[in-house]
Formats: C-alpha cells, structure tokens, sequence
C-alpha cells in the first residue's frame, strides 16, 4: 500500500492526472520543483482524502486553488508556492483542515482578503502568503491561531493598522510584512513578544514612535526601514544581546544614537542612514567587535570619526575553525546566519544602492559616513581594516591629508572622500589597490601629482579628481603648464608640509632672496649715477637731523 510519493527535482511535465481509488491510502505527496501546467485538478481532495503532506511547489500550475482541499481532514503541511495561480483561498479549506499548521502561498497571483471569517485553522503554526496581491486589512479571524509562531504577508497590498491582538500570540517569532501599505504606530503590545527573532516592516507607512519597551531578548534581526517613525531613540532593542540586524533607515527619528548601543554585542549591520541623528558618533561602537556594515550617511551628526572602530565581515566574526575554503560545513557561533532568512539589508555601494542578502551578505563589509557635519581628520587607523569592501566619508568637513595606511584597503572597491578640505597629496600608495572600481577624492584642497594611471587607477577619468585646482596629471591638466593658483576657499593652514597651500620653506627662502636683491639694485643704482647717489645721503641726512629733533623736543624736562 504506497503511503508517500516523492518526485522531487524531476522532469515530469503536463496537467497532474489523478487515478481514482487508486491512492486512497497516500499520505505524503510531493510533486515540487518540475514543469507541471494547468489546473489543479477539482477533484483532488476526494481522490487523496488521507493526505497529510501535499507539495506542488515551484512547477508552473493555473487556475484557483480547489475548494476540494478542504475534504483533507488529515492535512498537515499544504505548500502551493511559486505557481501562477489566482482567485481567493476557498472558505472551505479555512474550515475544512482543522489539522494545518503549515500553510505556504508564496509568489503566486492570489488575491482578496485574506482570510474570511469562517475559520478553523486553529492548529496553524506557519503561514507564508508573501508575493500575491492580498489586500485590506489583516483579518481578525487570524488571532484564533494561537500556535503560530511565523507570519510572512510581504509584498501585497495590506493596508490599515497592525492589530493589537498579535502582541498576544505568545510563540510568535517571525513577522515578516515590509512592502504593503500598513499604516499607525507599532502596538505596544509588540513588547510581549519575548520569543520574537524576526521584526520586518519596512517599505511600509508605519508612523509615530518606538515603543520604549520594545526590546525582545531573543531578537535577530529588526527592518523598519522606510517607514514615518519619529522620535528620540532612547532604550529600544538595548536588552537585545542577540540582535544581529537593526535597519531603521529612511525615518525621521531625531537625537543621539544612544550609549547603550555598546550592549548590542552581537550586532554586524547597524544602518540608520536618512533620518536626524545628531550629535557625536557615539565611541561605544567600538566595543561592538563583529560589526560588518555600518552606514550612518544622510544625518545630522558632528564630531570626529572614532578612531577605534572595528568593522570586520560576519562571515569572519562568527566563523570558528577551519575557514570557508577548508570546511563547507564549517559551524558558527549564536546568533543564527542572516542566511536563515530571506530579508535583504540595503547599503549604497558604487554610488548605487544594492541589496545584500543570504550568504552574499555575510561577505561583505563597509562604512558610510556620508553627508553628515564631521570634522577634523581621516583617522590612519581606519587604513588597518582590511576587510571592507566599501568607504563612504564625503559631503562632511574633513580636513588633513588622505592617510597613506589606506593602501592596506586590499579588499576596498569602492572609496569616496569627495566633498571635504581635505589637502595635501594624493598617497601614491593607493596604486596598490588592485580590486578598487570607484574611486573619488573631487572637490577638496588636494595639491600635486594625480596617482599614476596603471592598473585600476587607468580607469578613473577627471570627475574623480575634479574641484582641485592644485592638482595636476593625467587625467587633469599637464603639471608642466604653470598657471597662477586661484583663490581656494576652505581648508586647514596646516604647520608641514603639502599640508595646506604653500611651501613655506620655499616661501621664506624666496623672501631672503627678493631682500638681498632690493638691497643689491639699490646699491648699484647709487653706485652708478652720482646725481641720485648725493640726492641719496641729502635725504638721509634730513631725515636723522628731523629725527633727532622731534626726539628732543618731545623728551621729558627731567631728560633734557
């Protein structure tokens, strides 16, 4: 008697044809991953009535979803995912199998409102109906399903308010909803969800403040980006010691990045980019040894560039043994990978935005400090972190020279230090940067030589060099072409050299020399033409007699 039917991964293609009576017993059938069209036949659920597991993933079926699927009291784990089918989930099968707990829609065409309500999937643990086009609001019927404990509705059309209701699902630990048109404040009942690992409502029109309390213990990875929240950020996700992820990114969140950011110790991506932070960037972050990618740009911040920080690759910060190349296997420290999940972090690379996710994620590593209010100078130290991929410190007000240590950038693609007063040469060191792609360093006080034109600098044309005047070399103009400098506005008056915009010490040995000519011609000019040379000493004579006289005259009696 055949019980479970696996054709996973095959060729198999055509409509599914269902012999009558003769799988009556089947209780496993997965039929995923293969080129199976049309309709789902009508009749499935009375021809498989002892199904618990059914799998027609990723295969290429139509229609709607039959409304037979309720007769599977049995069923367990219906996965329909990646097809192209339409219409409404039938009320019959939210009735019907009283016994799911894994419910999977994913990337089909489905619509309507979610669910109706006339619901019986109490026993629900798992429900993913993210990529259709569901709309209204999230259905109240739902909050009956007290074991879930995942919610992927991503990429639909929701709108209204997130119902108060979810704080009360105690084993939730997945709410994943970026990408609809969700609107209101996040419930404060959110910070009941002490088992909750995933938080994601970007993309969304979520407004008004943080919770203060909302700070899960267990959380993973938290996306709010996108969004109209607003307010100080005070002690939110301070009390999460495992959170991996925190993208509060395009908000109009306001105040200093809080101290206690320190506690965070497992934290790799911090972006708080477009929103109005203020204030110093906080010297706790240096005690956060496994940041990957931290992008502040788009803010309000001033202060120094902490010296001290410390940004690595999460693939390097968590890995235990062997590397990569070695182990395929290789076991990792807690928290889990980002790449037990889907959800992307954004980070602007080559001037344009990417999204990293999966195990892509987990190489990559960089700083974005841009447009912001920053001064004083490039810490040399930030040249030792070798593993970035990615440095962003234009449109600030950094002064001082390029440090010569970032030639040890060796994994660098893409620096942008445009924008600033920075002065000086640029380091010729920099040549040595074999992996580099984008490159600018316009707009700055920067004086003699271009770098070389070999390798990946051959590449790089005038815009990345332009708005210094002082410069000279291919691409810019001929350094054999003598031209008066323009006047320059901005920069440090530095003490040595290339520092700023005059050699001093030619400065002042062209001064000696301009004194000891004057005094060479005029002697010679006396010298030759006796006329001037008695007009000469008449004069002087003049002046000491008239001097000497409105001396005494103004002298004190007591001196005469």
């Amino acid at each position: 008697m055949l019980n479970t039917l696996l054709l996973v991964n095959n060729s198999l293609s055509g409509p599914i044809k269902l012999l009558a009576h003769s799988c009556m017993s089947l209780e496993d059938l997965d039929i995923s991953e293969n080129f199976l069209d049309d309709h789902i036949p009508m009749e499935i659920g009375a021809s498989l009535p002892s199904l618990r597991d059914l799998n027609i993933s990723r295969n290429s079926l139509i229609g709607s979803i039959p409304c037979s699927i309720g007769d599977m009291k049995l069923l367990e784990s219906l996965d329909l995912s990646h097809n192209n089918l339409s219409g409404e989930i039938p009320e019959k099968l939210t009735m019907g199998c009283s016994s799911l707990r894994f419910l999977i829609l994913s990337n089909n065409n489905l619509q309507g409102q979610i669910f109706s309500e006339k619901f019986s999937l109490f026993h629900l643990e798992e429900l993913q109906l993210d990529g259709n086009h569901f709309s209204r609001s999230i259905p109240k019927s739902l909050s009956n399903s007290l074991y879930l404990s995942s919610i992927d509705f991503s990429n639909n059309n929701l709108s209204g308010r997130i119902p108060s209701w979810m704080g009360n699902m105690s084993y939730l630990q997945e709410i994943i909803m970026p990408n609809n048109g969700l609107e209101g404040p996040i419930p404060i009942s959110f910070c009941q969800l002490q088992h909750l690992e995933i938080l994601d409502l970007s993309n969304n029109n979520i407004s008004g403040r943080l919770p203060t309390c909302l700070s899960p213990r267990e959380i993973n990875h938290v996306h709010l980006s996108k969004n109209w929240l607003e307010g100080l950020l005070t002690t939110q996700f301070c009390n999460s010691s495992s959170l991996v992820t925190l993208d509060l990114s395009d908000n109009q969140l306001s105040g200093n990045i809080p101290d206690c950011i320190n506690m965070l110790g497992e934290l790799s991506y911090l972006i708080l980019k477009s929103n109005n932070l203020e204030g110093d960037i906080p010297i706790q972050l240096c005690k956060l040894q496994k940041l990957s990618l931290i992008d502040l740009s788009q803010n309000h911040l001033s202060g120094h560039i902490p010296s001290c920080l410390n940004i690595t690759t999460f693939d390097e910060a968590y890995k235990v043994g062997p590397s990569i190349a070695q182990a395929p296997q290789a076991s990792y420290a807690q928290p889990p990978q980002p790449i037990s999940t889907d959800e992307p972090v954004y980070f602007t690379t080559k001037n344009v935005s990417y999204s990293y996710k999966g195990r892509l994620l987990t190489y990559m590593s960089g700083i974005d400090l841009s447009c912001n209010k920053l001064t004083g100078e490039i810490p040399y130290e930030i040249g030792y972190l070798n593993k970035i991929h990615v440095l962003n410190l234009s449109h600030n007000f950094l002064v001082g020279q390029i440090p010569s240590t970032f030639s040890n950038l060796e994994q660098i693609e893409s620096l942008d230090l445009s924008y600033n007063n920075l002065s000086g040469k640029i380091p010729p060191q920099l040549v040595q940067l074999h992996y580099l792609s984008t490159f600018r360093v316009a707009y700055n006080n920067l004086s003699g030589k271009t770098p070389k034109r070999v390798e990946q600098f051959g590449t790089f044309d005038e815009s990345s060099y332009e708005g210094n005047p002082l410069l000279c070399g291919e691409p810019m103009k001929s350094c054999s072409i003598a031209s008066p400098p323009p006047l320059i506005q901005g920069g440090p008056t530095q003490g040595r050299e290339d520092d700023g915009f005059i050699d001093m010490g030619v400065f002042y040995m062209s001064l000696v020399v301009s004194y000891i000519m004057m005094l060479i011609t005029i002697a010679a000019v006396l010298y030759i033409n006796p006329y001037w040379r008695r007009a000469w000493f008449y004069y002087t004579e003049l002046c000491y007699i008239s001097s000497y006289y409105f001396i005494v005259d103004h002298l004190p009696k007591q001196f005469h």
